[in-house]
Formats: structure tokens, sequence, C-alpha cells
């Protein structure tokens, strides 16, 4: 349930920003989103419209996944395109910053994982939907004025950044982890042009209304590089077996190649893909051993993180297969 702040200058410059947009317009109190993992969110209303306000917590260094004025960035430079995103309204570069942008209506459900389920026939229509938004993300130009966007990431580099995620989760999480590591670092794959990459590509960041995707949220770790980055980890979600004690059956939700062929549109199909899809379930074994080994450290209490050791043993196997 969001609950209310109280009165802080956060709130204070907020109210001000929001008072810019609704002269003589009431501005409500900031709620707190549930559900981030990253910065401050909160929902507030000015007027009769509602807004998520992301911030820079008060003390902290505004890097990494607390860099909220590099978010609002990446909206700005989509705004207006094929890719929807919710809109921009006030960014404030003040430390701690902050900006508000549009609420989207609309719900981000991943259909293996998430509850409430969603209709099968909705479910496959959303996911072959955001396959070709993804290919419109893709088409960006990196150069966008403004967007300000880092150095590309190639398959290496990617590799290696994941590499140390999963060398930092204790041997006896990651089964099979050290092979798998090898086999992809004696075949990494020549790159492609980079593109904007979204980072966490999945229906659980799209909101979603009936089968038309209406925003892409959850811009976090943005960045530029291969497009098969992006799309060896959207994949990972077409199937409930990836996620053994976690996912559940979807009928008729579209397979791997459905959404690779939804992607592509008729255009050639990509080189080396299932060494990226490796690269996804490897990365996703990292992730989940991670938090796994924080929990178990007493550093993020979890009990709900004991569920993950089937999935992330499961992930390097199959991994491991796909390399063959």
């Amino acid at each position: 349930m969001s609950t209310a702040t109280q009165e802080t200058p956060l709130a204070g410059r907020v109210r001000a920003g929001l008072a810019g947009l609704h002269p003589g317009e009431p501005v409500g109190e900031l709620k707190v989103l549930p559900g981030g993992h990253s910065g401050l969110t909160y929902s507030v209303t000015a007027g009769e419209t509602k807004y998520v306000i992301k911030a820079v917590p008060a003390g902290q260094r505004p890097v990494g996944r607390n860099d909220v004025l590099r978010q609002a960035r990446v909206l700005a430079a989509l705004a207006g395109s094929a890719v929807p995103v919710p809109g921009l309204a006030v960014v404030d570069e003040a430390q701690p910053a902050w900006f508000a942008m549009e609420f989207a209506d609309g719900d981000a459900v991943e259909p293996v994982l998430d509850e409430p389920e969603v209709a099968e026939a909705t479910a496959r229509a959303r996911m072959l939907e955001i396959a070709s938004v993804l290919r419109r993300l893709h088409g960006t130009d990196v150069d966008a004025p403004g967007l300000d966007a880092p150095a590309p990431l190639d398959a290496a580099g990617e590799l290696a950044r994941w590499s140390r995620t999963l060398h930092a989760v204790p041997a006896e999480l990651r089964p099979g982890g050290e092979e798998l590591l090898e086999r992809l670092g004696d075949d990494v794959p020549g790159g492609l042009p980079p593109v904007l990459l979204h980072g966490d590509f999945r229906l659980g960041n799209v909101l979603c209304v009936e089968e038309r995707a209406v925003a892409v949220v959850d811009w976090e770790i943005w960045s530029v590089g291969d497009p098969r980055i992006d799309l060896g980890w959207f994949l990972l979600f077409a199937d409930h077996r990836n996620f053994p004690a976690l996912g559940r059956a979807v009928p008729g939700l579209p397979t791997e190649p459905d959404l690779l062929d939804a992607y592509l549109d008729g255009r050639p199909a990509l080189p080396a893909m299932d060494w990226f899809r490796a690269l996804g379930r490897m990365k996703m074994a990292a992730i989940m051993g991670h938090n796994l080994r924080r929990h178990r450290e007493g550093k993020h209490h979890d009990p709900d993180q004991e569920r993950l050791p089937p999935t992330i043993a499961a992930m390097i196997r199959t991994a491991r297969d796909i390399l063959g």
C-alpha cells in the first residue's frame, strides 16, 4: 500500500516544480511507490494529473541506479519516438536531483513469473508486441541530442562485467559456473553496430493496456552496445522451464524463435544468437546468486531468495547446453 511522506525538502521542491505546470491547482503529497529498486520513487497529483517522481536519495551520490538525470535523458531522447515512454514533465538538476514523468496507466506483468496471471491470448499478444518495440528501440539514434550516451560495450566487455558478478557468488551456489564462463570466453562473437539498450527489457518493465504496449519503464541501466545483449535477456522469459520452482507454464506463449521472428520482421537472422542466449542465462544466474548471497550474509533479509538455487543451477546448465 502506498504511504504518504512527511513534508521534506524534496516534497517542497516537487510542489514548486509542479505548481509551475499547474498554476492555482493543488499539488498533493508524495506517496511512496512500492517495488522500486533504485533511487526514490513516488507518485503525486497536481490538479487532475498524476505524476511519478524519481529522486536521488539525500546524502547519496548520483551514480549508477541513483543517477536519475541519466534516466531523464533517455526519456527525453525517446519522447515522440516509435518507442512508447512516459512523458517527461519536470527535471530539476540541483542535487539531490529529481524529475517528474507522467503516470502511465497499465500493468507490467511477466507471464511466467508474476501475479496476477494474464489471459493466455493477451500474454502472447503482448510479448509479440514488445518484440517489435525492442526492434524500434534498437533503431533509435544513439547520437540523439542530449542523450550523452556512454561508450559502447561489446560482447567481451559484457561478459567480463557479469563474470565478475558470478565469481563473487560462492561456488556452491553456482554449480558448473566456471565451465560456462570458460566456454563463453572461448568463443566471443564479433560485434554488431551499437544500439540503444534498455538493459532489462521484458514484459515486467513494459506497461500494457490490453494487448498494447503503452510505456517502457525502468531505465536505470540503459546503455549502448550490441543489440543481441538485450535480445538474449528478453528471450529468457519465454519459457517457464528456465525458472524451476519459480515459473509457471503459460500455454500459447511465443517461443524464442517466435520472438526472434517478430523482432527481425523479415530482416536477416542475427549471427551467434546462441552465445547471447547463453550469456543472458549466465547474467541471470549471477544476479540471483548475488541476491541469495546477500540474504544469507544478512545484508538484505529476504527468505524468498531461498527459492532461487534450482533456477540458478538451471540457468547455468541450459546455457552450457545451448553452447554445446
